[in-house]
């Protein structure tokens, strides 16, 4: 178990403590995504939903326009722009000041969301590895990066799984060396993600999460994002629509690892979590951000 440590990061110009764990709320405006229910296309209901996550407690809302699932429909980056400037839009009107983040590797959509739709936090599956121009544009857009660890694209991940030295070893050093990188580009706000469910097998994904506490040695804000996936609903022999228990589970757990932002499907039960963790350890106190 690791004692919740508290960070700053810079949010347009204005430094913000993350001195209790944030709830990010996963929006995705897309047709295809794995978990069914987190698909959102008409203007209804992303709307609905925006509100939902909003109204539940959220912190952060997660805006996606393209899958990360194998086998997901390619999107052009017009499209994929399109679909996330209607999540921004939606959330801003009910909402203008809540944190917004964009789940794209794509620096020229990135790009837009920032400068154009204000959005303000980026949020890269890849961790600059689909877009050579994405730790570049970071650093001229100074926004916060979340940097996630996967292989390949998602087509391929699964067969990119051999990790000789262990996978919490191999994972945290490819994050490092990314780290160390955009530092000298002068990078100051990066998120450490591990990526779980990408490039790793379910018993990887465990192995991963049970040495969750090593990540603080990178000296970073800690995202963990393992809501309804596969390592939960294939070990559990049930489907992504009925792994909310088991997501709580492990919620829990990474809030006892010291994990600083849970990225989530079902906000007020990842609330909650926070608020036991928080009572039961004393780390810190829950306060509406």
């Amino acid at each position: 178990m690791s004692d919740f440590k508290t960070f700053s990061i810079n949010i347009r110009g204005e430094l913000i403590k993350i001195s209790r764990p944030w709830i990010m709320g996963i929006l995705n405006v897309t047709p295809d995504s794995f978990y069914a229910d987190s698909r959102m296309f008409d203007d209804y209901a992303i709307a609905s939903k925006a509100q939902q996550l909003i109204a539940e407690g959220a912190d952060i809302i997660d805006i996606g326009g393209y899958s990360s699932r194998p086998g997901a429909d390619e999107v052009t980056p017009e499209e994929e722009y399109s679909r996330l400037k209607r999540g921004i839009m939606a959330v801003k009107d009910i909402s203008p000041n809540i944190t917004i983040s964009i789940d794209t590797f794509r620096a020229e959509v990135a790009e837009k969301c920032i400068s154009i739709d204000k959005a303000n936090i980026i949020n890269d599956i890849s961790g600059g590895d689909l877009d050579k121009n994405m730790f570049a544009t970071v650093a001229r857009l100074h926004v916060p990066y979340i940097i996630m660890h996967m292989r390949g694209t998602p087509a391929t991940m699964q067969s990119l799984c051999d990790y000789p030295n262990g996978v919490t070893t191999e994972v945290i050093c490819e994050l490092a060396t990314k780290i160390d990188y955009m530092r000298q580009l002068g990078i100051c706000d990066i998120i450490v993600d591990p990526g779980f469910g990408f490039a790793k097998t379910i018993e990887q994904n465990y192995e991963l999460f049970n040495n969750l506490d090593e990540f603080h040695m990178l000296n970073l804000p800690l995202l963990v994002g393992i809501s309804r996936k596969s390592m939960i609903y294939n070990k559990l022999n049930t489907t992504p629509r009925n792994s909310l228990n088991g997501t709580t589970v492990l919620n829990t757990a990474a809030l006892l690892h010291g994990a600083h932002i849970l990225r989530v499907h079902d906000v007020a039960q990842a609330v909650e979590a926070v608020k036991i963790v928080g009572a039961l350890t004393k780390s810190y106190e829950y306060n509406q951000k």
